[in-house]
């Protein structure tokens, strides 16, 4: 397993310049936006606009820190606030969506996984950040402390 802190990630900026995004994972390994079969990163939200579209992506975000962002589908499917800090998120990489602030910039956890390849559940748990790899399964859960070290497998 190696440790390392966030901030040791580079951020890359998103096309619509509204954030940045950490990449902590993914698989297979150095897989791009449209290869990928799953995607874990952390972002942060800096100003309202568009997400980027992923057909055949389902999607799941965690707040981490901030007051949070609203979420709307553009084909009415959801309206959701995300507020609490912890609690994921679920919805189609397929729709798009507009996000709205709060109340200023988010921290956000992520996680994108390519429908019929594989799946991904994402739970509220109150413990660190780490990977366990068992054949072909992983597990990971993260702390909604900011600064928190991670861990990846």
């Amino acid at each position: 397993m190696t440790r390392f802190a966030l901030d040791t990630i580079s951020p890359t900026p998103w096309k619509n310049g509204g954030g940045t995004t950490r990449e902590v994972a993914v698989w297979p390994p150095d897989a791009g936006l449209d290869e990928f079969a799953w995607r874990i990163s952390v972002a942060d939200i800096a100003a309202d606009g568009p997400f980027s579209a992923f057909a055949g992506i389902d999607r799941q975000i965690v707040l981490l820190d901030g007051a949070g962002v609203r979420l709307r589908a553009a084909d009415g499917s959801f309206d959701h606030r995300l507020a609490t800090i912890g609690e994921p998120f679920a919805f189609s990489g397929d729709v798009a969506v507009d996000a709205t602030l709060i109340a200023g910039a988010t921290r956000d956890f992520n996680v994108m996984t390519r429908r019929g390849v594989c799946r991904a559940q994402v739970h509220a748990m109150r413990h660190g950040f780490s990977f366990t790899r068992a054949r072909t399964r992983w597990r990971c859960s993260c702390s909604a402390v900011p600064g928190a070290i991670l861990a990846r497998a």
